[in-house]
């Protein structure tokens, strides 16, 4: 735990990270415009070199994205927010695109530690956002079916915005077969919750269809809104997942061999951590969701997460350099503003977020919400996971591990994406080629299969 500005407060510390806003440029002649792939890999270019602060008098921003720049340090403190990729290894081309009505150029890139996409989304020529998504130097396209499921495009409707792009995969056979919702770790991530070269949201689809489970996934809202909920500045968790969920348990329960009182819930690092508030949410839902899993979930707040992801990926360097000094700096202070919640206006942001973001997670008791839940949950934690860790899973243990309509196993050799690696590779792990064990997704199958949809 691929986000805007409702991003940035990443579990998942490599992924996606979204580092600005959208707004209208003013026009600058002094200044240049993005308008072709050359122009942007010039930009680009700069960004990851050693002044990126050059920018800043050379091409021209949207007024947000400068108010976002200046709230951040400037483009330099923007371009520290990269610190955990590594130093950049291979840049390729720029190439043209589109994210919803903006013009986007995709640059993939190769880092010391993960491969990633940068995006520069560009409105009439300024530079207006500044994206990662997932590497497509090397992209597979998913197959539409197998011998054994189906995979069905099924949009996710999202009201005053659109929908979501999503697909169900779909066991062969006459069914009814159970389901499962898949709600990916914080950030604009895609549906199959692509990070570098893994892709554990289809890798469990595909699993489970196998195993003959449905399982819907979507793209997130912030992934395919990104620009719009840039200037929402009293977004919350509640927006960023639990709206989507809701309307996705209802949309499963009316899918033809679907069957709706056997629908599973399964979130993922912050998509895991908000499990307990969805399930509170549900209640007042005609269709619910019988049963959750949650991988890789903390029960802690997300920033001190952060600070100690930060603090494991900086002791793997062999020396720390006073460049990475001060990103590692800049970092901190901003962790440390959430000190004071109080002090921070609407307006505020704290690593790339509004402040009521993060007031919202002050006030949600993750552990006590839990509490509430009656139907079966099964919680999953790799040992080798770095950014949520095996104290996190102790947590949940020590409050729910007696409980008999919770399950909990943790798997040795495993990390924060439950494919094989060592905490000791960082965020190099979501670089290789590697899939989800096939263990968890048959566990994940037995408790599916398992589970009395009565409770």
């Amino acid at each position: 735990m691929r986000s805007s500005q409702i991003k940035s407060i990443s579990i998942l510390i490599a992924l996606v990270l979204m580092l600005s806003a959208f707004g209208t440029a003013a026009a600058e002649q002094e200044r240049r415009k993005i308008v072709t792939p050359a122009d942007a890999d010039e930009w680009i270019a700069v960004f990851l070199g050693e002044h990126p602060e050059d920018l800043e008098d050379k091409w021209i921003l949207s007024a947000q994205m400068e108010a976002a720049a200046a709230r951040m340090g400037g483009i330099a403190g923007l371009a520290k927010q990269l610190a955990a990729f590594g130093a950049a290894v291979e840049i390729s081309p720029a190439y043209e695109g589109e994210i919803q009505k903006y013009k986007a150029f995709y640059i993939p890139c190769v880092f010391s530690a993960i491969s990633a996409d940068l995006i520069l989304i560009v409105q009439d020529g300024a530079v207006a956002g500044l994206q990662t998504g997932p590497y497509s130097g090397s992209q597979e396209k998913e197959p539409d079916n197998s011998d054994t499921f189906d995979s069905i495009d099924l949009a996710l409707p999202v009201p005053s915005l659109g929908e979501l792009p999503g697909i169900l995969t779909m066991p062969q056979g006459d069914g009814p077969f159970p389901a499962v919702i898949l709600l990916q770790g914080s950030g604009a991530s895609d549906k199959d919750e692509s990070v570098g070269n893994l892709k554990p949201f289809r890798d469990i689809a595909e699993g489970l269809a196998e195993q003959g489970i449905a399982v819907y996934r979507f793209d997130k809202r912030s992934y395919v809104f990104g620009a719009e909920l840039a200037t929402k500045k009293d977004i919350t968790l509640k927006d960023e997942y639990l709206e989507d969920a809701v309307n996705a348990v209802q949309l499963l329960a009316r899918q033809d061999k679907i069957d709706p009182d056997r629908i599973f819930v399964l979130g993922h690092s912050l998509g895991g951590n908000a499990i307990p508030a969805l399930a509170r949410e549900l209640k007042q839902s005609p269709a619910k969701a019988c049963g959750f899993i949650m991988m890789a979930a903390s029960p802690r707040p997300l920033d001190v997460l952060m600070r100690e992801q930060y603090d494991y990926l900086f002791s793997l360097l062999p020396e720390i350099s006073a460049q990475q000094q001060a990103k590692k700096d800049a970092l901190y202070a901003e962790l440390d503003k959430l000190q004071n919640l109080n002090a921070l206006a609407e307006d505020d942001q704290v690593a790339g977020v509004y402040s009521s973001y993060w007031k919202w997670l002050a006030a949600y008791d993750v552990l006590e919400a839990a509490k509430e839940i009656t139907q079966p949950v099964l919680l999953l934690q790799g040992e080798e996971d770095y950014q949520v860790t095996m104290e996190d899973f102790g947590i949940w243990k020590e409050s729910f591990g007696e409980k008999e309509n919770w399950q909990m196993i943790s798997y040795p050799g495993l990390t924060h994406a439950f494919v094989p690696g060592e905490k000791t590779e960082g965020a190099a792990v979501y670089a290789r080629d590697r899939k989800v064990q096939g263990q968890v997704i048959l566990d994940i199958a037995a408790f599916i299969q398992g589970a009395d949809p009565e409770n």
